[in-house]
């Protein structure tokens, strides 16, 4: 394990070690954190493009990669309180942060979303992002979580959807193919995103896929736009901040995952 890797780690244990106290660290800071703006030197006009951010409504800006780091905006927590978040989660609201970045979208265009994470790795999130925005690498959509209901993820139960949202954070068990699991996935931390769901679907070994509409992308050998493959732009630049890719498990794989410590 690499020191810059160690340190992150550290850093995201004690943030949920500090989750024991969810009585004083469940709401966000009062004085938001410094931005880790990675945008041009130049300043952009903003296009009239709207927004896909939900959270801020942030104008796209189309010149160069804009992102930054904020402080868990208090409407945003008690909008998770309940919802994404609820007391007993393995981390507090005050250790997440709320990242703003620019994506290229499906088509070229530049969108613009949200993402939540653990604040001990925002700004080497951030840092992929930029990696992936320099790349142009597409995605669908970023935006937050939605509410997890168990309900929805019935064993062996099949959906039809195109939906295909980048996330990250939401206080949730793990959840495979074949329903959820007892243990607190590595969302439920902040310290794992799903990028491109559809195109980069979770597979069991005897080809199980829950959304029929993922079908086309479990072959892995095809070049469709939004999908991950082994050594490309995307698992490089997870791998260069130590993340792990679900796509290298033994067994199933889950080719939307990345995550820290590999599940």
């Amino acid at each position: 394990m690499s020191g810059t890797r160690s340190l992150v780690l550290a850093a995201a244990l004690a943030t949920t070690l500090a989750a024991c106290g969810l009585s004083a660290g469940d709401g966000p800071p009062a004085t938001p954190r410094a931005e880790g703006s990675t945008g041009s030197p130049s300043s952009p006009t903003p296009t009239a493009e709207p927004s896909t951010d939900p959270v801020g409504m942030e104008p796209v800006e189309r010149s160069g990669f804009h992102g930054k780091i904020d402080a868990l905006p208090t409407a945003l927590a008690a909008q998770m309180r309940g919802a994404t978040w609820h007391p007993g989660c393995p981390v507090p609201l005050d250790g997440l942060s709320l990242l703003h970045f620019n994506y290229w979208g499906f088509g070229g265009n530049v969108l613009r979303g949200p993402m939540v994470v653990n604040a001990a790795v925002a700004e080497d999130v951030l840092g992929v992002f930029h990696k992936l925005y320099d790349a142009r690498f597409p995605i669908k959509r970023v935006s937050l979580s939605t509410p997890f209901h168990p309900k929805a993820f019935a064993q062996h139960r099949r959906i039809d959807s195109n939906r295909s949202v980048t996330a990250s954070f939401n206080c949730r068990p793990v959840v495979t193919a074949t329903g959820p699991g007892d243990d607190f996935s590595q969302h439920a931390y902040g310290l794992a995103i799903d990028l491109n769901p559809l195109q980069n679907p979770y597979v069991t070994t005897d080809g199980f896929v829950r959304n029929r509409a993922a079908e086309p992308y479990t072959v892995r050998s095809r070049k469709l736009e939004g999908m991950v493959h082994e050594g490309d732009v995307v698992v490089r630049s997870f791998a260069a901040i130590g993340w792990e890719w679900g796509g290298n498990w033994s067994g199933d794989k889950d080719y939307m995952h990345f995550s820290l410590l590999g599940r």
